[in-house]
């Protein structure tokens, strides 16, 4: 199958109270950090925040210094053009192949997008995308988009 172009996504739980995310963010500024996409989603309980960072393991570290829970997950990041479609035609060879993506989220790249996308079997998602002409980027790609 070749090189595995999985990336590694930072979670965090957060308690859904004032000023859990700012001690976050806080924690991998001043580890110099930097956040390159992220996804908040909440239920009334609690948070999950996920994201793309330029640093995972430094930033899952600074965060456990800090007390923070947060874990290193593998996602594939999917290059995709800004042309009407482009998306859903990816999606559609990874339906095809039979594979679950659990969620997604999406950040601009430059000339391209990039769609985060999170399944049982990241390695076989990057498979039918290659073999459907589609690209991902690589780990040192997406932990440095836009610079």
């Amino acid at each position: 199958m070749g090189e595995s172009n999985t990336i590694q996504q930072l979670s965090v739980f957060l308690e859904n109270r004032e000023g859990r995310l700012d001690d976050v963010l806080k924690v991998l500024a001043s580890n110099d950090v930097n956040i390159v996409a992220l996804s908040l989603a909440d239920t009334s309980d609690y948070g999950m925040l996920r994201m793309i960072v330029s640093n995972p393991h430094k930033g899952r570290l600074a965060l456990k210094e800090a007390g923070i829970t947060a874990m290193l997950t593998d996602v594939v990041a999917l290059r995709v053009p800004h042309a009407a479609g482009s998306l859903g035609r990816a999606m559609h060879q990874i339906v095809e192949g039979k594979v679950n993506v659990e969620y997604m989220y999406a950040f601009a790249n430059g000339s391209d997008a990039a769609a985060v996308l999170k399944s049982d079997d990241p390695d076989r998602v990057t498979e039918i995308l290659k073999d459907s002409g589609f690209d991902v980027y690589s780990a040192d790609e997406a932990y440095r988009a836009n610079q």
